[in-house]
């Protein structure tokens, strides 16, 4: 089992701390350091008189945390954060999305739960048991999903291997990607790591296992499982491996946007992969793919649907003769192309009143937020600056976004 105390900087927190902390005893506390209303040394020094210094920090860095986390979660000023689980800890809007795809009432476990980001949405469409070996974070995880409204659940603070697997439905992992404080990519390194995963999925096969974007699996895992990469506020939030009666597409790539209800787009990898021709011609539209396309490699297939072509070989612009409306790309139309000339790029941006200027680059080492310095946009209008190559030349392109890939 896991110490029960943890350490913030200087200051040693105690399992009794975070207990007084999802208590009623410091509501009233969490309201104030949420307000801040007041000069912030007075604030402190009257957090610090009252409480101590422990459970002063403990207040002061919930209510940061609550206020990093408004945009993964909706409830989050309701709900209690660790920096670490933070960071790693699935936002509402994936976790429902994960969730939905398991039948409901399905009797489930969440391993690894952590601060219980996936364990709220699993709750609502069956019963679920938690497993965290982190007594601290087994309260948090529990104190959220009682804030969220949940009761299909249990959170035991245990390890991982004693879920009974083969007793249950399905199963969820979220394996630690920070099990000696830096963020690893290969899932070997994983706590558990895939060797581990891999017994248990002797137990049971049907399951959910969480992955970072990069991670790399095996080739049994991906001739076995359906892995999909998820898209959500414009990046890809994480990998995801289904198995058994949860995969609906076994050994294929699936890459999914999530945006409003009904603008939610997903692709399927083909049998065989996609070519992607190059564009000859000065594009009149250039998009570019989400995230979680780029990290599934489905590229080719969402061009496919459009007919669209490749700005230059293994750069991410597509070129279009037409606009696209699709929360998986976002959309510029082409104002001027220029081949890449600071001083010229400077007189058109003159010329136009751009002092709105995004710009972003494909296949060139170049630092957009310098360029944008280098420029010195001054004006009343908007515009994108996109710079890659084509026909041979790194070339600008001036452009209008008509829309974001959400």
């Amino acid at each position: 089992m896991a110490p029960t105390t943890t350490t913030t900087g200087s200051t040693q927190l105690t399992l009794s701390d975070y207990q007084w902390l999802v208590g009623e005893a410091a509501r009233p506390w969490l309201q104030l350091a949420a307000e801040g209303s007041g000069p912030m040394v007075a604030h402190v020094r009257k957090l610090r008189q009252a409480l101590g210094p422990a459970r002063c920090h403990l207040v002061l860095e919930q209510a940061a945390l609550r206020r990093r986390a408004r945009t993964k979660y909706p409830l989050a000023e309701q709900l209690f954060f660790t920096d670490k689980g933070l960071q790693q800890a699935t936002g509402t809007e994936v976790a429902l999305y994960k969730a939905g795809r398991w039948p409901p009432g399905l009797p489930a476990a969440d391993l690894c739960c952590g601060l219980g980001g996936d364990l709220m949405a699993l709750a609502r469409r069956g019963p679920v048991v938690a497993y965290d070996r982190d007594p601290i974070v087994a309260l948090l995880a529990d104190a959220n999903c009682r804030a969220a409204g949940c009761s299909s659940f249990e959170v035991r603070t245990a390890a991982a291997e004693d879920c009974p697997l083969a007793e249950l439905g399905a199963w969820h992992v979220d394996p630690d990607r920070r099990p000696s404080g830096h963020r690893v990519l290969d899932p070997i390194a994983y706590l558990p790591d895939l060797l581990t995963i891999e017994g248990w999925l002797q137990q049971n096969p049907h399951s959910v296992v969480k992955l970072a974007p990069a991670a790399v699996v095996p080739p049994t895992w991906q001739a076995g499982a359906e892995r999909e990469w998820i898209g959500s506020r414009g990046e890809c939030r994480q990998q995801v491996c289904w198995w058994g009666s949860l995969a609906r597409h076994p050994g294929r790539r699936v890459a999914t946007v999530l945006a409003s209800s009904d603008r939610s787009r997903t692709l399927v990898s083909g049998d065989r992969p996609l070519a992607l021709p190059l564009a000859t011609g000065p594009p009149l539209y250039l998009c570019e793919p989400h995230n979680a396309v780029l990290a599934a490699g489905l590229v080719a297939e969402l061009a496919a649907e459009y007919g669209l072509n490749a700005l230059a070989a293994d750069v991410a612009y597509l070129v279009s003769p037409r606009a696209v409306d699709d929360p998986a790309l976002a959309c510029f139309e082409v104002l001027e192309d220029w081949p890449f000339d600071l001083k010229r790029i400077r007189s058109a941006l003159r010329h136009r009143r751009i002092g709105q200027l995004e710009v972003k680059k494909r296949g060139l080492k170049l630092d957009p937020p310098s360029v944008r310095q280098s420029l010195r946009p001054a004006g009343d209008q908007a515009a994108t600056l996109l710079i890659a190559p084509h026909a041979g030349q790194v070339r600008a392109f001036l452009a209008r976004r008509l829309s974001a890939n959400e």
